[in-house]
């Protein structure tokens, strides 16, 4: 569960500038990813400071440059702590070729993981998921 922030800086007359994040940044995120690509050329710019106090700073480019930022950080709320999933499991071989919702790929009910049990109803095809 990852959120993603994004946007674009504006480097100032040190080729640097501060990114602000929104005041719950730090609080709802953790383990920070970032990306940055220049706009217009090249310069060799960095991630000068980490995120601290729901901000970073990018140095290392020309003045006035455009950088285009993206922050993504792995969610740490309650709700995304109780509800995290793991990664999609592979399906045996019996279920390949098959489907939770046959349906919606323009297929018929032989083409359902859950043949006997198939349902449209998601809180009950959920818990067929559980079993």
């Amino acid at each position: 569960m990852k959120n993603v922030y994004d946007g674009i800086a504006v480097l100032d007359h040190n080729g640097q500038t501060a990114v602000i994040l929104p005041d719950y940044f730090e609080a709802l995120n953790r383990e920070f990813r970032y990306q940055l690509t220049c706009i217009g050329g090249y310069a060799p710019v960095y991630i000068e400071q980490e995120i601290n106090g729901n901000r970073f700073t990018i140095a290392g480019g020309k003045p006035g440059m455009k950088v285009s930022w993206q922050v993504t950080g792995i969610r740490q709320d309650p709700f995304a702590e109780e509800t995290r999933t793991g990664n999609e499991p592979y399906k045996s071989g019996e279920h390949r070729g098959q489907y939770m919702h046959p349906e919606v790929f323009g297929f018929g009910m032989e083409h359902s993981i859950n043949k006997s049990s198939h349902t449209t109803n998601p809180e009950q095809q959920t818990v067929l998921l559980r079993e």
